[in-house]
C-alpha cells in the first residue's frame, strides 16, 4: 500500500508542478516561480538507493545519525573485504543484519549479526535460506525499511535506534515459523546461545582488524541479545551445514555457525523481534536494549528515529534546483551523517583503544566515536560537521585524543577501534586543528597538541610502528625533506607512494605549525612551517609536475604525468600536482604564473584525467579562484555536480568513503568548499539552489541567496556579504557563525563575468 501511495503522490506532484509552471509562465515570472521550490520535509527527499550499486558501496541503512549499529537487508552474507551488506542489483535476500559497515568504503563489516525469518523446512546456509524479492516491494528511508520475501510470503519491517534494532515480521497464516540467527563470523570464530525459557538468543562475533588483506584480532567483539515475546516451540544450533536439535550453545570451530528457533503455532501472525548490541558485553547489549527499546512498540521506535532524522536534515533548508537535485542533496546529507560512528554504550562504557584491555567511560552527555576514514573525511565531511554539528565534532576530536592517550600515539586512520597503517598522511591533525581554529574547544587542547607534535617528530619503536602507530617513512622525510624512491615504505598496506606522502605530510606540517603558533610553541611552529614547504622538493621545476625523486636528488625517468605511478596514491602525477592546499599561491608561482596554472588545470579536465571518484582531486575545481579565473571554478563545479552524481543506485562517481563524496556534494551544491581544512575560510563555487539556509547550533542562520540562478545562469556576476560588495571569492567561518547573508547575482557567461579576477 505504501508503494502505491508513494507513486500516486509522485504523479499528483508532477501535475501540480505543471499547473504551477503554466501559471508562472502566464504571469511572466517563470524564474521566480522555479526558485520558490521549497523543501518542506527534507526527510522525504532522502533516497537510500543512491550509491547501492557496486561503485558507491553505500547501503540502505536504518537507524539514527552516527549510530553504533545500522539495520539493513543483506544480499551478501559475509564480512568479506570490500563487500557491502546490500547491492541493488542482487535478486535475493539472505537476512537482515545489525551492521557496522563503514558506508561507502572498501573495508569490511565487523561484529555484525544477521536474523533471517523463514517459513517451512529449516534451511540454514545463506544460499539455501535466501529468498527472492522485488524492488517494487521495498520501502526505504533513513528510519524504516520494508520488503516482501517472495519465497516465504513474509513481510519484513526494520527500525532502529543508536544501539538497538527492531524487526516486525508478518508471517503467513500457515507453515513453520523459523528465525535463524547467525553471527557473521570469520571461519572458526564466534558464539551463540539460545535461552528458550526466557525467549532470548545471545552471542558475539569477534572483531578482526582487516583492511584489504589478512588481519589480526582487534581485542573485542560485537555482542548481541535478541528478545522475543512469543513462546519458542523448538530450537537448536548449527555448525557448518549440520543442525543439532535442542542444542543451546554453539561456539568456535565451525565454518559457519548459528542458532534457530521455531515459534509456537498459536503465535500471532505479526511478531516483534528486539535486538540490542554492544561492543563490550552481552550484559551491556541488554542494557542498551532496555534503555533504547524498553518495549515492543515498533511504530514508536520508527517514529522517534524519523523525528531525529527530520530534525538533523532540516539543519539545512534549500529552495530551487530540480527535484532530482534536491533528492541527491538530502541523500548526500544522510550519507554524510553515518560516520564516524558511536561505539560507546548507553552508559558511556567503551573498550580501550588498540586492544588496551580496559573499559573506559565517556563523560556524561558525550559519546566515544570510531571508524574515522581520515584520509577521506578531513577534506569535507569534518569541515561540514564544524558547521552543522560542532559539539559532536568536538566529541569526535576528543575520541581521537583518547585513542592517542590509550594507545600511545595519535592514530592516523583508526577503524575497528584500532591502529591501521593503510592510508597515507597524518590528517588527524587537520581534523583537530580545523575544529580548534573554528572555535570548537570541547576537547583536551594541550593533550591534542602533545600527540600531534609526537606524530610529527617521533617514530615509535618498531613493534609499535608495524602495528600502525606513527607516520610512515618519517625518518626519510625528516632527513631529505621528502621521501626518496629508495624508501619503499614496506610497513604499510599502501607501500611506496613517496611523492603523495611527501605532499600530504607537508600539508599536515602546515596545520600542525598553525596549531603550534596558536598555542605559543614558537620553535615548533618555525620548524613545522618550514617543513610545510617540502612539497617543493618533489615538484620538478622543469616539467612543472610533482615527480618521483631519488635520494641523490635526481628525478625518475621515464616520466609521463598522465600515467599512474607507484610513487603516487591512487592517482597520477598530474592529479597530485595540485595537492598543495596550504600554499596554492606558491604552487601557481612554481608552475609559471596564473596563465600557466590555468592552462595546466584546463589540461587536466580536457584530457579527462580529473577523477571525482578519488578524494585528492576534490578541491581542484576550486583552484581556478586562486588564479584569477573564478568563472572556470563555477563552470567546473557545476559540471561535476550535474554529471558525476545522479538519483539512481549508480548515482555516485565512486566509493562514498564514509560520507566524504557526499559531503563534497553537500558543500558544493550549497556553493562553497574548504580548500584547506585547518584554515577557517571557504572558496565560492556555483550553488545549485536559489536559496540555502543553514540553521546553526548557536541559534543563528547563515543564508546563501543566489538570485536568478538556473541551469544556464551558473556564473556569478557579483558577490555581497550582508549587503556589502565583495571583491574576493571566499568568506570566513566567522561569517557563518554570526549568521551572515551571502548574496550572489547569477548570470550567463558575459564580459562582466569573464573580466572578474
Amino acid at each position: 500500500m505504501k508503494q502505491v501511495k508513494r507513486r500516486f503522490h509522485g504523479i499528483a506532484g508532477r501535475w501540480l508542478r505543471v499547473i504551477a509552471g503554466v501559471a508562472c509562465l502566464i504571469a511572466g515570472t517563470a524564474v521566480s516561480c522555479a526558485a520558490s521550490e521549497h523543501v518542506s520535509d527534507p526527510f522525504k527527499m532522502v533516497d537510500p538507493r543512491i550509491g547501492t550499486s557496486h561503485d558507491g558501496q553505500t547501503y540502505p541503512v536504518v537507524g539514527v545519525p552516527f549510530g553504533m549499529t545500522g539495520w539493513t537487508p543483506e544480499t551478501r552474507s559475509d564480512e568479506a573485504k570490500c563487500v557491502a551488506p546490500y547491492y541493488y542489483n542482487d535478486t535475493k535476500i539472505t537476512g537482515f543484519r545489525g551492521s557496522h559497515w563503514l558506508s561507502g568504503s572498501c573495508t569490511q563489516d565487523y561484529g555484525s549479526v544477521t536474523v533471517m525469518p523463514t517459513v517451512g523446512e529449516l534451511k540454514v546456509s545463506p544460499e539455501l535460506r535466501a529468498s527472492r524479492f522485488q524492488h517494487a516491494s521495498e520501502v526505504m528511508s533513513p528510519s524504516y525499511y520494508s520488503v516482501h520475501l517472495d519465497d516465504y510470503n513474509l513481510q519484513i519491517e526494520l527500525a532502529g535506534t543508536t544501539r538497538a534494532g527492531m524487526m516486525r515480521i508478518t508471517f503467513p497464516r500457515t507453515g513453520r515459523r523459523n528465525l535463524l540467527i547467525e553471527p557473521n563470523v570469520r571461519p572458526g570464530q564466534g558464539f551463540v546461545e539460545v535461552r528458550p525459557k526466557t525467549g532470548e538468543i545471545v552471542g558475539y562475533n569477534p572483531v578482526v582488524r582487516i583492511y584489504q588483506g589478512a588481519g589480526k584480532p582487534a581485542g573485542f567483539s560485537g555482542y548481541f541479545v535478541i528478545k522475543l515475546r512469543e513462546p519458542i516451540q523448538d530450537f537448536g544450533t548449527w555448525c557448518g551445514e549440520a543442525t543439532t536439535k535442542h542444542a543451546q550453545q554453539q561456539g568456535s570451530g565451525c565454518n559457519r555457525l548459528g542458532a534457530y528457533v521455531t515459534l509456537a503455532n498459536n503465535t500471532p501472525q505479526r511478531v516483534i523481534v528486539r535486538i540490542g548490541t554492544s561492543f563490550t558485553s552481552i550484559a551491556e547489549a541488554e542494557r542498551n536494549l532496555s534503555a533504547e527499546e524498553p518495549d515492543s512498540n515498533f511504530d514508536a521506535v520508527r517514529n522517534r528515529a524519523e523525528a531525529t532524522w527530520r530534525q538533523y536534515l532540516s539543519r539545512i533548508e534549500v529552495e530551487g534546483g530540480t527535484e532530482a537535485q534536491r533528492t541527491i542533496f538530502y541523500t548526500a546529507l544522510f550519507h554524510a551523517s553515518l560516520a564516524p560512528r558511536i561505539v560507546s554504550d548507553a552508559d558511556g562504557t567503551y573498550n580501550g583503544f588498540a586492544g588496551e584491555g580496559r573499559l573506559h567511560h565517556a563523560p556524561a552527555g558525550t559519546d566515544y566515536y570510531d571508524d574515522f576514514s581520515l584520509w577521506d573525511t578531513f577534506r569535507a565531511l569534518h569541515p561540514l560537521l564544524t558547521i552543522l554539528d560542532p559539539q559532536r565534532d568536538g566529541q569526535m576530536v576528543q575520541s581521537l585524543i583518547d585513542k592517542g592517550k590509550q594507545g600511545g600515539f595519535l592514530p592516523i586512520f583508526p577503524t575497528w577501534n584500532s591502529y591501521t597503517s593503510e592510508m597515507i598522511g597524518d590528517h588527524t591533525v587537520a581534523v583537530i586543528y580545523d575544529a580548534y581554529v573554528k572555535g570548537i574547544r570541547n576537547f583536551d587542547v594541550p593533550e591534542a597538541y602533545r600527540l600531534i607534535r609526537q606524530n610529527a617528530f617521533i617514530t615509535p619503536p618498531r613493534e609499535q610502528f608495524v602495528e600502525g602507530m606513527g607516520r610512515r617513512a618519517l625518518t626519510s622525510y625528516q632527513r631529505y625533506g621528502y621521501i626518496p624512491l629508495e624508501d619503499e615504505v614496506l610497513d604499510a598496506f599502501h607501500q611506496r607512494e613517496q611523492v603523495s606522502r611527501t605532499l600530504e605530510y607537508a600539508y599536515d606540517d602546515y596545520v600542525a605549525g598553525q596549531f603550534a603558533t596558536a598555542l605559543g610553541h614558537t620553535d615548533d611552529a618555525a620548524l613545522l612551517l618550514k617543513r610545510s614547504s617540502n612539497w617543493k622538493n618533489v615538484f620538478d621545476p622543469e616539467t612543472k609536475f610533482v615527480r618521483g625523486r631519488y635520494a641523490n636528488g635526481s628525478w625518475i625517468t621515464p616520466f609521463d604525468p598522465s600515467k599512474p605511478a607507484t610513487y603516487v596514491t591512487e592517482a597520477n602525477p598530474w592529479q597530485y600536482t595540485f595537492f598543495v592546499p596550504q600554499d596554492v599561491d606558491g604552487l601557481i608561482q612554481a608552475t609559471g604564473g596564473r596563465e600557466a596554472f590555468i592552462t595546466k588545470l584546463d589540461g587536466l579536465f580536457t584530457a579527462k584525467l580529473y577523477d571525482q571518484g578519488n578524494e585528492p582531486g576534490h578541491a581542484i575545481a576550486y583552484l581556478y579562484n586562486f588564479a584569477g579565473a573564478p568563472a572556470k571554478t563555477q563552470q567546473r563545479v557545476r559540471e561535476l555536480l550535474n554529471t558525476q552524481f545522479g538519483s539512481g543506485p549508480d548515482g555516485l562517481p565512486g566509493n562514498d568513503d564514509a560520507g566524504q563524496m557526499s559531503a563534497w556534494y553537500v558543500l558544493s551544491a550549497m556553493g562553497f568548499y574548504p580548500v584547506c581544512p585547518g584554515t577557517p575560510s571557504y572558496s565560492i563555487g556555483s550553488p545549485l539552489f536559489s536559496r540555502v539556509v543553514i540553521h546553526l547550533e548557536n541559534g543563528k542562520r547563515f543564508t546563501i541567496a543566489a538570485h536568478n540562478n538556473s541551469a544556464d545562469r551558473i556564473y556569478i556576476k557579483s558577490v555581497e556579504l550582508d549587503g556589502r560588495a565583495q571583491s574576493g571569492w571566499s568568506f570566513s567561518h566567522r561569517d557563518i557563525l554570526r549568521g551572515a547573508t551571502l548574496t550572489l547575482e547569477m548570470g550567463l557567461l558575459d564580459s562582466t563575468v569573464q573580466e572578474q579576477r
